[in-house]
């Protein structure tokens, strides 16, 4: 049966929910600590989530914002982010279910929209900043963080290959350039950029997508396989744990659309 990348994603990602909002790869960090006082800073009216996931950002979000908009295209992930923002004592946050590269809000609507490890699944990476830039007030702060290439053909390929195996919804980790490349394209002019390096346990990284038997096998026989450098440069561990380079932009929407 053929199915569209949008339903790969929900089925990927919808029955793993609560795995997500309680991984703690995913709830914690310098890069959350960062966005969080970015949000502090600010203190937006209105913010948005885009691309929520386990909604980690919008709990962030909402001590310092007046309401934030948890968006995914998972309807299951943004069930488990209202029932655990009602467990948090979070009641300024709403959900939304839709792609990132069809938002149904109108122009210049939110003060501020974080994005967290979302992009790299998503169809269309330009359309969907395009849409981040539309539904931003002109002058607005994004922050957006994410795994990304190395930007090397040899370490991109048996990154690509690795995460595609552990994840069929994946679609691409894009290197430094193509992001700023990209945000410009889409209205955005970038301020800032910083890389952090983040370890994976290969179990928890595996268990949380469910990945079958045989990818697993798959994603081992490539780290044993791969090149000295490769295996240095990505920390590759005996058990399949290893580390990535994650990137978090600071970009402010412009003010005239390009």
């Amino acid at each position: 049966m053929t199915r569209s990348h949008d339903i790969v994603v929900e089925d990927q990602f919808g029955i793993q929910a609560a795995a997500y909002v309680a991984s703690s790869v995913h709830a914690a960090g310098e890069d959350l600590d960062a966005l969080e006082a970015v949000a502090e800073r600010e203190r937006p009216d209105r913010a948005a989530d885009l691309g929520s996931g386990g909604g980690h950002v919008a709990y962030r979000l909402a001590g310092h914002a007046r309401s934030v908009t948890a968006i995914d295209l998972s309807s299951a992930m943004m069930s488990a982010v209202r029932d655990a923002a009602r467990q948090r004592g979070l009641s300024n946050i709403e959900t939304c279910v839709a792609p990132a590269e069809a938002l149904p809000f109108e122009d210049a609507t939110f003060d501020l929209l974080g994005c967290r490890f979302s992009a790299h699944h998503w169809r269309d990476f330009d359309a969907g900043l395009r849409e981040a830039r539309r539904v931003l007030k002109p002058g607005a702060t994004a922050i957006f963080i994410d795994v990304v290439s190395p930007g090397f053909a040899l370490f991109d390929t048996h990154l690509q290959a690795v995460e595609l195996l552990r994840d069929p919804s994946h679609v691409r980790n894009y290197a430094e350039g193509e992001w700023t490349a990209a945000l410009a394209r889409a209205g955005f002019r970038v301020r800032s950029t910083q890389k952090r390096r983040l370890r994976m346990d290969y179990q928890s990284w595996v268990d949380r997508m469910r990945t079958p038997a045989p990818h697993r096998d798959a994603i081992r026989s490539l780290q044993q396989c791969a090149s000295a450098e490769t295996a240095t440069y990505f920390g590759i561990e005996p058990d399949g744990s290893f580390s990535l380079d994650t990137l978090q932009i600071g970009a402010t929407a412009c003010r005239a659309r390009v």
